[in-house]
């Protein structure tokens, strides 16, 4: 039996949604993309243009009231993803939102709390890429004790983007735009939360190098809204620590990667690379060091590569449930942001799950 053809609209266009989405979508048998609505009009008729999308809408309200639409791909930044999820969901359409999930953890829980309200249509979050190729590799070595009792966890992100301070103002730094997420820190941590037990208390310290960029579109120094450098202290629910180094000012020694440290061994993902290094002490006696450590292969056939609009679309078909990235999870992420955004003002430890949100 043919499937039913599915209507997507599109909110929002820019990279990631012309480079993944549109081209996932238009990949899958009887997907239509049927219409389009853009940041501003002139933007919105150019990718109708180049897409052959029939449709577009100069407000997105417009576009999630469109009767003929099924599902909604949200392509914005953080700031629209909670008002256009939620007015989808009440409007019957599934939803694939682009990451970070919110602004902030309150937004995330009403994201949640609609989709609960809404459990026939599908919800989910483009997922962190990261880790996704090894993922499997990941789970059996940890399932079978690789590791032993994990003790210390280290991810890290170190890279030059923002060392330049003659960069303008990039929405990322944008506060209004952005909210509570900071670097890669949400996009990392959604990757190790795949791995090990949720954190149950951060101390987070944030410090921006740049303080002030020109805003491209007003051409004013502006006081930038996040930190171009983040570190984090954590304790995980099964009492490992965790540290966390974010940098977006670093030009030398760059790198993507968490470091997993147990009684019986430790293991390396590279996510920049996407291999994975390991040591244990089956290997031999003595101390394990890192320079014991030995590439463990990917198979070919339990390689994970990106299919985001695939299992959407398999989703809302099948009713699957969503695994890269459910809500649930996003909701998790934007705690954690929070909660080092929390820390760091306060100069005071942060308990997770945030205590407002918590239900007696």
């Amino acid at each position: 039996m043919e499937p039913k053809r599915l209507r997507i609209g599109l909110i929002g266009a820019g990279a990631n949604t012309r480079n993944r989405h549109i081209p996932g979508l238009r990949a899958i048998p009887e997907v239509e993309i049927a219409a389009v609505c853009n940041r501003r009009l002139a933007s919105t008729a150019v990718v109708a243009r180049d897409y052959e999308i029939p449709r577009t809408y100069e407000r997105w309200q417009d576009l999630v009231a469109d009767p003929d639409i099924d599902a909604v791909v949200i392509g914005t930044w953080p700031y629209l993803h909670c008002p256009i999820t939620i007015a989808a969901l009440e409007a019957g359409k599934h939803v694939l939102t682009e990451a970070r999930l919110s602004m902030n953890a309150a937004e995330a829980h009403e994201m949640l709390e609609a989709s609960r309200r809404h459990p026939r249509l599908v919800t989910q979050v483009v997922p962190s890429p990261y880790g996704l190729k090894g993922h499997d590799i990941m789970v059996e070595l940890l399932h079978a004790g690789y590791l032993g009792d994990l003790r210390e966890v280290h991810a890290y992100s170190l890279n030059g983007v923002l060392a330049d301070a003659a960069s303008p103002l990039s929405w990322r730094q944008d506060v209004a735009l952005s909210g509570f997420n900071m670097l890669a820190l949400g996009i990392v941590h959604e990757t190790l939360l795949r791995w090990v037990p949720p954190p149950v208390e951060v101390r987070g310290l944030v410090h921006a190098f740049v303080p002030a960029r020109i805003d491209p579109e007003s051409g004013v120094r502006r006081t930038v809204g996040t930190p171009d450098s983040v570190q984090v202290l954590a304790v995980l629910a099964n009492g490992a620590r965790a540290i966390y180094q974010f940098s977006g000012v670093i030009p030398f020694g760059q790198g993507m990667g968490i470091w997993l440290y147990g009684t019986e061994g430790v293991l390396h993902y590279d996510l920049n690379a996407d291999r994975i290094w390991g040591a244990g002490r089956s290997q031999g006696p003595g101390p394990v060091s890192r320079e014991a450590l030995r590439e463990i292969p990917i198979p070919e056939a339990k390689r994970r590569s990106w299919q985001v609009e695939a299992d959407f679309v398999h989703a809302i078909r099948s009713g699957t449930p969503i695994v890269f990235t459910n809500f649930e999870t996003g909701v998790a992420y934007m705690e954690f942001s929070e909660a080092v955004a929390r820390s760091a003002q306060r100069g005071t430890a942060v308990a997770l799950p945030l205590g407002e949100f918590t239900k007696e």
